[in-house]
């Protein structure tokens, strides 16, 4: 494997461990509204998705829209953030070792991203080189967000590897003809991620080997 040239991490899951933390209050939230949504059921549609894509999915099991979801979304998700929020395990030790140009491609929005990142002592490894879906046409499962971060740090999709935790990011490395490593100690199981292509593993401390090949 040639040596990359950049590393584009995903946030929630892979950075933050955040995912448990939004399984629970999707749940939580979709039941107050009569939804009696299962943990499987948010992983599958919740999990490594934009905001437009989750209300769309919460208004076709409710049968109607609800606009107001990312207006009682966001107080919730960052109280629950700055009560609880950890980095993921490992993660902060892979960091210090990874010798690539690194940055972050989100589903969420960039206020939320940096939030995290500073919550959980990440900032410094990534500085400004912060990327989300409301920057593109099209969030993940499509190649768009991966492609632009790609495009304005000037490298090659070939050149570039992927680290995700959810089938939507897997997918959209995948379209954007970047390598994968797809991390199962999240929310997602292995086999969910394993395909053409990627590379899954379950511990991050283990990152910086795979990387070297």
């Amino acid at each position: 494997m040639a040596k990359p040239e950049l590393v584009i991490f995903d946030c929630d899951g892979v950075l933050v461990d955040s995912e448990r933390i939004a399984v629970r209050l999707n749940i939580e939230m979709l039941a107050e509204y009569g939804y009696q949504a299962t943990e499987a059921d948010i992983v599958d549609h919740f999990v490594g998705k934009s905001l437009p894509t989750i209300q769309e999915k919460i208004a076709e099991w409710l049968g109607r829209p609800v606009p107001e979801w990312p207006d009682l979304w966001m107080p919730r998700m960052t109280a629950a953030h700055d009560a609880e929020l950890t980095a993921v395990d490992g993660i902060a030790e892979a960091l210090d070792r990874i010798d690539l140009p690194v940055c972050v491609a989100s589903s969420g929005r960039l206020e939320k991203t940096r939030h995290s990142l500073k919550l959980t002592g990440l900032s410094h490894h990534f500085g400004d080189r912060l990327f989300s879906s409301t920057m593109v046409e099209r969030g993940k499962p499509f190649p768009d967000l991966f492609l632009h971060a790609a495009r304005t740090l000037g490298v090659d999709p070939a050149g570039c590897v992927v680290v995700e935790d959810s089938e939507p990011g897997v997918r959209a490395a995948r379209s954007a003809g970047m390598r994968c490593f797809a991390y199962a100690g999240g929310v997602t199981s292995g086999e969910k991620l394993a395909g053409t292509g990627t590379v899954v593993f379950d511990d991050m401390r283990r990152l910086p080997e795979l990387l070297a090949g």
